[in-house]
């Protein structure tokens, strides 16, 4: 599986597109991927804003959520 933008390919459309102030922890972990260690398939998702899964505006925050259709959306 290809690595994008730090992230392996196909799990996650987190890219250059995603809005300023979304975390996960993918995005602290700097370590390169083993294929002989299961995916722990971890897809908590954050607000820099808020600290938690629910964004300013009342919304869940996740990757495909996060975009330009809402207020609180800061390009990246």
């Amino acid at each position: 599986m290809a690595i994008v933008n730090g992230e392996r390919a196909g799990l996650t459309r987190i890219g250059d597109d995603r809005c300023e102030c979304l975390r996960w922890k993918g995005l602290y972990v700097e370590a390169e991927w083993d294929p002989t260690v299961p995916h722990g398939n971890d897809r908590a998702f954050w607000c820099e804003k808020t600290q938690i899964c629910i964004g300013p505006d009342a919304k869940v925050v996740d990757e495909y959520e996060c975009n330009e259709t809402r207020k609180c959306y800061r390009e990246l």
